[in-house]
């Protein structure tokens, strides 16, 4: 018999990962009242995150308190301290004498979480919808007000009632137009940095001696740069500026990512939105940790002193078109902006170190066509509050430069769990506000997660 859920999330990365704590630590307080129905629908077969950017030695930028429960909850077991605690490796973390984990030290804390938070996760379901129910379909159970559909790899589907949706859809990769063409990226010679060490491998040649481009100002392209070159590649750098930017973690200028900058953002204006994201941009984007600055520069001077010639970069320069040659590599047309100039390099592969967007419900809703978030994360589609429908991450225009990074999961989970719980207990409401809000309609196929 098909039952009606209390919650699905869409997605398992950290977001719906910090949130499965603070459901199930609610549940494990609450005595009084049963515990609430709750499934995470992911796309992956196992959990991971970012595996492949996990490049030896790189670090986090945000520092190890701001796992995904501390600052809410500092006593949970969940915390990243709790999971040195478990893995024997605490006296060994603070003789580190450093806040920020290397990366791939929190992607296993993450991993260790997932295995051990007591939730529901069902692996291989692919989203392909989200839609309310229509109050007259006899075919949905009682209380359900979302259908949400999802397709297993033998093709076959599933659907799951519920009454509050929770969509964590993460980051998607974001490819300049010149490099998304169907030539270039099935080449497996063009590709993102999201899965860099992927895509190295499946290229099946010796890193050393090989050239490359990349492409990005921001601190995966210098991490990018920096594991080609020290490996022996040859390594073309084109960014917009004249140089790399340094990153600007300062105390003041991390305020921004305070929990209570959220409410600041979020009651700001929207030109003083847009202006306070382009003030504090240098906090996350298009900069690189000086650290590693001053390990590039290294190079390039090193380079000047012994006269070997593997680092060249390319201030202000862009790319505007790219070919896969009849031998296999990539010719790359780019213009130096300063100059007015054109010239051509000829490279094995191409990184494309240029960002990411969040998707919001873009893709696989069938609600609405506009978006946006309300501060409780519940969606606005066209408009019209969607009672139930929670996004996380699609909100930075909105909730400040936070939303889609790790800085405030701990924070936000505690307000969604909150949120839900009393969504949950608000009546059923009446047709004609179902009429209203949009409810019911044809479900649409999207492509994935």
């Amino acid at each position: 018999m098909t039952t009606t859920r209390d919650v699905v999330g869409v997605g398992f990365g950290p977001g719906n990962l910090g949130l499965a704590i603070a459901m199930s630590e609610y549940d494990d307080a609450d005595q009084n009242s049963p515990p609430l129905d709750t499934v995470f629908l992911e796309r992956r077969h196992t959990f991971g995150w970012h595996p492949g950017m996990l490049l030896p030695g790189t670090n986090m930028q945000i520092s190890f308190l701001k796992d995904l429960v501390t600052q809410r909850n500092p006593r949970s077991r969940f915390t990243f301290v709790n999971y040195l605690v478990e893995k024997d490796r605490l006296t060994g973390f603070i003789n580190r004498q450093t806040f920020t984990p290397e990366r791939v030290e929190f992607a296993d804390y993450l991993s260790w979480v997932a295995d051990h938070v007591a939730a529901d996760v069902r692996y291989g379901r692919n989203v392909i919808g989200v839609e309310q129910v229509d109050p007259h379909d006899a075919d949905a159970p009682a209380g359900a007000r979302f259908r949400v559909v999802t397709t297993l790899d033998d093709g076959s589907v599933e659907t799951y009632f519920s009454r509050t949706v929770v969509v964590a859809l993460g980051l998607r990769e974001r490819l300049p137009e010149w490099a998304d063409r169907p030539e270039l990226t099935e080449s497996g010679r063009v590709f993102h940095n999201h899965r860099f060490l992927d895509h190295l491998d499946a290229l099946r040649a010796d890193i050393a001696g090989s050239e490359f481009l990349v492409v990005g100002g921001g601190q995966s392209a210098a991490e990018a740069i920096d594991y080609l070159y020290t490996r022996g590649a040859g390594v073309t750098s084109t960014f917009h500026g004249y140089g790399f930017a340094p990153a600007d973690d300062s105390p003041f200028a991390n305020q921004v990512f305070d929990p209570s900058a959220v409410d600041d953002f979020y009651a700001a204006s929207e030109d003083v939105r847009a202006d306070l994201l382009n003030r504090h941009r240098y906090t996350n984007y298009s900069c690189v940790e000086p650290q590693l600055l001053t390990t590039l520069h290294d190079h390039h001077y090193r380079e000047s002193v012994t006269g070997q010639s593997r680092l060249h970069l390319r201030r202000s320069t862009a790319v505007t078109s790219a070919s896969v040659t009849d031998q296999g590599r990539v010719q790359v047309e780019l213009y130096d902006r300063i100059h007015r100039t054109h010239d051509t390099v000829t490279v094995d592969a191409v990184v494309c170190a240029t960002g990411f967007t969040s998707p919001g419900v873009d893709g696989i809703s069938s609600i609405g066509d506009t978006c946006v978030v309300g501060r409780d994360h519940q969606a606005v589609v066209d408009g019209t509050r969607i009672a139930g429908l929670f996004v996380q991450g699609a909100s930075q225009g909105t909730h400040g430069l936070g939303a889609t990074l790790l800085s405030n999961i701990a924070i936000r989970a505690g307000e969604l769990r909150s949120a839900i719980i009393s969504e949950l207990a608000q009546p059923e409401p009446a047709e004609s506000e179902l009429a209203a809000s949009g409810r019911g309609g044809q479900h649409r196929s999207h492509s994935g997660m």
